[in-house]
């Protein structure tokens, strides 16, 4: 075995804590690209400011997790536990969430680009301050959050459950709202449950929401 593939093997093991306990880890700043944390048990550790660019934490128990800062371009979240994990500045790029628990999880202050949060329960979700930029939302319950004053733009809430969700004074760009093949008169009661009071959209969005006789009688088009 050389010396260049000594070193390759080394960083395999290193990067890989699949089926690990590695409940309450001070693992703040730390690079780690393409990690793997599966099936691992991971409350309460501390990612602050870490690089995990390409990390997958597939089936993990993840809650109360810091991940403040944190570079979670690519990552993959799938199916597991984020109850009340922190997503405060993280970096968020092409990040998948979908199917997993996010039920106190927070995130503020961050730019979500080509994430998905399909097939998720967001009810207790925290947003605050956020932009979400080509969001995938498709399938995901959503009844009574609050998006209230953050930014949409090309983001997906095609058969999502929206019942007395709020947008005030948000902006909406290219945002679908679309339930599938077909209208039903239930999705049509729960569009008109939605508040856009104060919110800014484009035509095509307005039109849309319109065709569905959502409440948009204090909206702004641009």
């Amino acid at each position: 075995m050389n010396q260049k593939t000594s070193r390759s093997l080394e960083r395999q093991v290193v990067i890989n804590f699949s089926g690990s306990n590695l409940a309450k880890s001070e693992l703040a700043g730390v690079t780690a690209h393409k990690g793997r944390f599966n099936g691992s048990s991971l409350h309460r550790s501390d990612f602050s400011g870490a690089d995990l660019t390409g990390s997958s934490f597939k089936g993990s128990d993840v809650c109360n997790a810091n991940f403040d800062g944190a570079n979670l371009t690519d990552c993959s979240f799938l199916a597991l536990d984020l109850s009340n994990a922190s997503f405060n500045k993280s970096i968020l790029v092409r990040t998948n969430f979908n199917s997993s628990q996010l039920d106190g999880a927070k995130f503020t202050r961050v730019r979500l680009t080509d994430v998905t949060l399909a097939t998720t329960a967001l009810k207790t979700t925290i947003f605050e301050g956020c932009l979400f930029d080509r969001v995938d939302f498709k399938y995901s319950e959503l009844s009574g959050q609050r998006f209230d004053g953050q930014t949409f733009i090309g983001v997906k809430f095609d058969r999502a459950g929206l019942s007395n969700a709020s947008f005030k004074g948000a902006t909406l760009n290219n945002v679908s709202f679309h339930p599938g093949f077909t209208f039903t008169k239930k999705y049509y009661r729960m569009i008109k449950t939605i508040c856009f009071d104060g919110a800014t959209m484009d035509k095509l969005t307005f039109a849309a929401l319109k065709g569905m006789d959502a409440n948009l009688s204090k909206v702004t088009v641009i």
